[in-house]
């Protein structure tokens, strides 16, 4: 498998870490406008390939985009980022015509690839590019999700003082600090309700810290993360690569499920193959459902600012 990562920067450079180490894709493509500045990235991760036991090969490019050519996958990471006191909507203008730009190129040069979208904000331009390059649903996917629900289980693995692998939970909704819709009525910890452990403050805590996990971050490192999200997008690309059927929280496009019609929201995936292969419809709380409607309200909202 050929994986491309537009945008080296310090989330597109995590994605290319953390796809080589896991040793599944056989290149890693790694493209950028800076000139030399992927290549030197891509140089600097190889060095690191003997280190650790990965077989994957990393290449750079300025702006070249020929190098992508035959990429199974290709992601999005590219746009300005966060900085203290900035909501990820504030991003639309500047990222709106960089993920149209990079779309275009990427299927220009590998015309089957599934997208995965990382820039902000991202259930937006996830929909940007549906509607740009009139791709079919499944090739699309929006990162957000993923990232939210390994958010939401660093706060309930830390609430319950237990491994994080103790833990199951999940994040749907819109990946932004009002629109997450953290299902703590359904985390568990080895199949237990956290709700046999936890008092009602601390599970409202658990809430209210993973919807502003991101900003948090913001505010201490003065610009956005990018560790846990490029293992959200490793975890995405590998369940493609293996075929693996795993169910990951993605950004899709709906077309009546939840209710929800022409907008990218994050949902629980079915991911393989060929990208995104089934939307599950959980079943939600009276609360949750409504907290998942005002959440696609904001979205849209975001959506109409589109030109």
């Amino acid at each position: 498998m050929k994986v491309t990562v537009v945008g080296a920067g310090a989330v597109g450079a995590s994605c290319a870490e953390y796809i080589a180490i896991k040793n599944f894709a056989s290149e890693v493509c790694l493209i950028d406008i800076k000139e030399g500045f992927a290549e030197g990235k891509a140089m600097d991760l190889m060095q690191t390939a003997s280190l650790n036991g990965f077989d994957t090969k990393i290449i750079g490019a300025t702006n070249d985009y020929a190098k992508t050519a035959g990429s199974d996958v290709a992601v999005i990471t590219s746009g300005i980022p966060r900085k203290p006191g900035m909501t990820r909507e504030e991003l639309i203008g500047i990222n709106a015509g960089i993920v149209k730009s990079v779309s275009s190129s990427i299927l220009e040069h590998s015309p089957q690839a599934i997208i995965i979208v990382v820039s902000n904000p991202m259930d937006t331009m996830t929909y940007l590019v549906h509607k740009t390059t009139g791709l079919p649903k499944n090739r699309i996917i929006g990162m957000g999700g993923a990232l939210d629900s390994a958010r939401f289980k660093y706060r309930l693995a830390e609430a319950l003082d237990c491994p994080a692998s103790d833990v199951e939970g999940m994040v749907i909704g819109g990946h932004s600090d009002t629109g997450m819709v953290p299902l703590i009525e359904k985390a568990t910890r080895n199949s237990i309700s956290v709700s046999e452990f936890l008092a009602t403050d601390k599970m409202d805590k658990i809430v209210h810290d993973t919807k502003v996990g991101g900003a948090t971050l913001t505010g201490l490192l003065g610009t956005s993360a990018w560790y846990a999200p490029g293992a959200a997008v490793s975890e995405i690309v590998k369940a493609i690569a293996l075929d693996s059927k795993k169910m990951i929280p993605c950004s899709a496009l709906l077309s009546g499920e939840y209710e929800l019609n022409d907008l990218c929201i994050g949902v629980p995936c079915i991911l393989g193959k060929n990208g995104i292969e089934r939307i599950i419809e959980v079943s939600l709380s009276d609360a949750e459902k409504s907290q998942m409607q005002e959440s696609a309200v904001g979205v849209q909202k975001t959506n109409s600012l589109l030109d």
